[in-house]
């Protein structure tokens, strides 16, 4: 969608104009849409007195974010985005027959109560606001394609800045984006074929996790290096987020894009001492009128195809039959919101239990996204596209908030309540506000914080995380690590972690069974564990047998489709009354 269609569609979706005119440029200046709505909504504060249009006020943020105008130790940077920010004013009220405020393009006061009122109930927002976004989108469109001329003379460089907060290192990436995206404009201008190639390194994950985030950084700094010295000046590369990058070539001929890569997989392949394995996406540019977005899409999916082991080759060139996967892409990107806001997402339950007494100790709960025309949509099916753009976070409070709900339902009933685990993704670990909002809810839910367990893939050597899971484990959850022996988590990990029960991966139980030496393995982690005060729970148990080893080896509790799959919550309710 272009910038007018998008804050149009957030307007309509009830977002002020401000939320609406910033979000339309998030993408491009690497925001999720809900940290752009949260910076739109403390800047945008003014219009809700029904002084300067929020439109200003918006267009005004996005300018000094592209631009990169905060560093006033440049005068000439400053002098400049001064004169700028006047003339953005001045355009915009030049095309609005000077209507700057709210009250003037509205035609009433949204600060007097009667008047905001007359507004809701004739519906002015939407009828009045819309001119006023795509005059300042206009505007911005404008000033960013004269700027590049600017940057141009003046060699102002976004790696020239000082890289001493989050908000520099957001407008460096930003900047290192628009060039990318001037350029690769220009090459598709001249070149007769163009070949979008994209990459990342597999399991990079594991390597943050066995290494530390100090080593990761080092190999994205490895990365970036040997493409700065393999590229020539017509040769256009970006590192797109964490380990994905993208580089834009012309092709001499046919052959070109292949030996292209594997001579950059011979330079990229080892660093020290680890072997990097990378995916390779490649997208030939047919239709050069297309979006750039679009065309990377395509090198995207061909990525994700070769990643998904669909293929038994590292290197995937983008196939129309694709398409249906982009557009899912797409749907789900798009469609998402839509879904939290109308409840389409439901949660399920799956049981977990004691083999010994048999019967239910607790419950995880997961998310099905039903939609009503396509029906079911499994997580595997969307859980990857949202925790790589971001919006997992949303997902999450919306299940941990469901949970809360479900808990309290069952002791308004009378009902001896089983304790509930969610998920807690990565994302949530590497800030602060988890633990403050997970503890509100089960407050304001009025239910004993007990009940709401937290599932924890830990992470070695991430100090972030490791400090936000001890700040969780000091208000009072429960602590569960999932996925334990799936190559995240080592026997060490215990030692130190605040964990209070580890979940034995599914992959990781069969292969112990398959030997006397692996059933050794299992009994030796189950005495550690018992030894450290650390309940184990196998998931994925699907078979008599397996349940039979456990029982054998002391492992009591048990998760799988052997006793229950995953259930609708009223299910899962009738099942506890029982």
């Amino acid at each position: 969608m272009t910038h007018k269609e998008k804050a149009v569609k957030l307007l309509n979706e009830k977002y002020h104009c401000t939320q609406a005119l910033f979000g339309a440029f998030a993408n491009d200046l690497g925001l999720d849409l809900k940290t752009a709505f949260k910076i739109s909504t403390c800047f945008g504060g003014g219009m809700r007195c029904g002084n300067t249009c929020g439109c200003i006020t918006a267009g005004l943020l996005v300018l000094g974010m592209t631009f990169g105008f905060y560093n006033s130790s440049d005068t000439e940077q400053e002098a400049y985005g001064n004169k700028k920010t006047e003339e953005f004013i001045g355009r915009f009220s030049e095309r609005m027959n000077g209507k700057v405020n709210c009250r003037d393009i509205l035609g009433k006061d949204i600060s007097i109560p009667d008047e905001m009122a007359e507004i809701r109930k004739n519906g002015l927002i939407l009828k009045k606001c819309p001119a006023a976004l795509e005059v300042s989108i206009e505007i911005l469109e404008e000033m960013t394609a004269e700027y590049i001329t600017y940057k141009a003379e003046t060699s102002i460089a976004a790696e020239d800045l000082p890289e001493n907060d989050e908000l520099q290192t957001m407008v460096k990436r930003m900047g290192r984006s628009n060039r990318f995206s001037r350029n690769v404009s220009a090459l598709l201008d001249k070149a007769d074929k163009v070949a979008f190639i994209q990459f990342d390194i597999r399991r990079f994950k594991i390597i943050n996790d066995l290494y530390g985030e100090n080593f990761g950084n080092e190999v994205l700094d490895h990365v970036v290096r040997t493409l700065r010295d393999y590229c020539n000046d017509k040769q256009y590369y970006l590192n797109r987020r964490s380990d994905v990058f993208v580089v834009v070539t012309e092709i001499p001929d046919a052959d070109y894009p292949m030996r292209f890569i594997r001579e950059l997989d011979a330079r990229l392949c080892q660093y020290k001492n680890v072997t990097l394995q990378l995916t390779y996406g490649v997208y030939i540019a047919e239709d050069k009128t297309m979006e750039l977005r679009r065309m990377e899409d395509r090198a995207t999916m061909a990525r994700r195809t070769a990643k998904s082991g669909r293929s038994s080759s590292n290197i995937v060139f983008y196939k129309e039959q694709f398409k249906d996967s982009l557009y899912n892409i797409k749907f789900i990107e798009e469609n998402l919101q839509k879904a939290i806001d109308e409840q389409q997402l439901s949660m399920y339950l799956q049981p977990k239990y004691s083999i010994s007494k048999n019967e239910i100790i607790g419950a995880e709960a997961l998310v099905r996204w039903i939609h009503p025309e396509r029906g079911m949509i499994y997580p595997n099916q969307f859980i990857p596209i949202i925790e790589e753009n971001g919006s997992i976070v949303q997902v999450d409070h919306y299940i941990w908030r469901k949970a809360c709900m479900f808990i309290r339902k069952c002791i308004d009933s009378g009902i001896k309540p089983c304790p509930i685990s969610v998920n807690v993704s990565r994302v949530h670990l590497r800030g602060d506000e988890s633990s403050q909002i997970l503890s509100d809810m089960v407050r304001s839910s009025g239910i004993p914080g007990k009940l709401l367990e937290l599932e924890i893939t830990e992470t070695a050597d991430d100090l972030q995380i490791s400090r936000q899971t001890s700040l969780l484990k000091d208000s009072g959850f429960t602590l569960l690590m999932d996925d334990f022996g799936s190559g995240y988590s080592s026997l060490n990990v215990l030692l130190e972690s605040p964990f209070d029960v580890i979940k034995l991966d599914k992959r990781f139980i069969e292969n112990m069974m398959t030997s006397d030496k692996g059933r050794n393995i299992l009994e030796h982690v189950l005495q550690m564990a018992s030894n450290l005060d650390i309940t184990v729970l196998a998931e994925g148990v699907e078979t008599k047998e397996q349940i039979e080893l456990l029982r054998s080896i002391g492992c009591d509790q048990v998760q799988g489709y052997y006793y229950a799959k995953p259930m609708p919550e009223d299910e899962f309710f009738e099942l506890l009354k029982k």
